[in-house]
């Protein structure tokens, strides 16, 4: 991990318990976010993105438990801390963007007292301050008619709106680090478009570091200096995106950028990784992608690989410097 980190996350360990006993869902997880860097956290649903964002934020819930590794945030270890010491943190220093606005917020709540709520318990304003503030959020997220928007409910707004009210409970107390989790889902293609321009806007203007996890790379090419690939709890590749995109050295890696449409070229169907993501309770031994991988060998059944490291590039692979690979073809 780099000194000058501002988070660092070192062999995390995250399992959840069950009838039959406990089952890991992430194993030995490791990357770093520098101040003012966006890193996108990317792989398919399944994969262990959310709950790596669950585990930073220690949201994990009663089931959920860090087995091993640290989330060293500024040097601080957010997984040896208490509850109370996590509250002082989660929503100031460290703030998260969840998945969907529509579950998120309390609907029985005007937007604008939901943002108020952030200020005054952590920054201890009081209620017509923080009523104003919320205004003035609002308005910074680009929600029209804000002042005259604040008392209104989740319901009266369509989805792109409460989604920049979530935006904007994040980053009401300037957060060092914000973690969006798929922010852009349940949202249509021009809608996606603004949000992502919001997010890197605010993390440029205000030099927060942020965690973008998401499934899509078209994603994290538009907003991310560097990349992990996840697959079935552990990173399988990391790296500038830039180095990644133009030469990926994992087949997942691979796999998934030719499941980009091209624009500009013909395709009369998108190609697809057969198979599915492994269950956390059934992962195949030895390299976890081997089942679905078309390069996979007799050591890729029998022995796992290691994340090695190279100047700033990392990989898990046995293959990944052989140059006769079927998932390198072009197509």
């Amino acid at each position: 991990m780099t000194s000058d980190a501002m988070l660092a996350v070192e062999g995390l360990d995250v399992s959840f318990g069950q009838l039959r006993g406990r089952i890991k869902v992430l194993d030995g997880v490791s990357f770093a976010i520098a101040p003012g860097e966006v890193l996108g956290l990317v792989g398919e649903s399944g994969s262990g993105k959310s709950v790596t964002a669950l585990a930073l934020m220690a949201l994990l819930g009663e089931q959920g438990r860090i087995d091993a590794g640290q989330i060293l945030f500024e040097g601080r270890d957010l997984a040896g801390l208490s509850p109370a010491e996590m509250l002082q943190i989660r929503g100031r220093a460290i703030s998260m963007i969840f998945q969907e606005p529509t579950t998120s917020l309390n609907p029985v709540l005007p937007v604008g007292f939901q943002i108020a709520e952030v200020l005054i318990a952590h920054l201890g304003m009081g209620r017509t301050e923080a009523l104003r503030q919320a205004a003035s959020l609002m308005k910074q997220v680009g929600i029209p008619a804000a002042a005259e928007r604040v008392g209104d409910y989740p319901h009266q707004m369509s989805g792109g709106m409460r989604q920049r009210v979530m935006i904007a409970m994040a980053i009401a107390c300037r957060p060092r680090l914000l973690i969006a989790d798929e922010p852009t889902t349940a949202l249509d293609v021009t809608m996606q478009a603004q949000i992502l321009r919001l997010i890197k806007e605010l993390q440029t203007r205000e030099g927060m570091a942020v965690l973008m996890i998401t499934h899509d790379l078209g994603v994290i090419a538009r907003v991310a200096h560097r990349v992990a690939v996840m697959y079935a709890g552990q990173i399988v590749e990391s790296g500038p995106v830039r180095d990644i995109f133009r030469q990926p050295r994992h087949p997942y890696t691979r796999m998934l950028l030719r499941s980009i449409p091209r624009v500009g070229r013909r395709q009369t169907r998108l190609r697809a990784i057969a198979g599915t993501t492994p269950s956390a309770a059934a992962m195949p031994s030895a390299c976890r992608f081997h089942p679905r991988c078309p390069d996979a060998i007799a050591i890729c059944r029998s022995q796992a690989p290691a994340l090695e490291t190279t100047e700033d590039r990392q990989v898990r692979c046995w293959r990944a410097d052989d140059s006769g690979l079927i998932s390198q073809e072009a197509g």
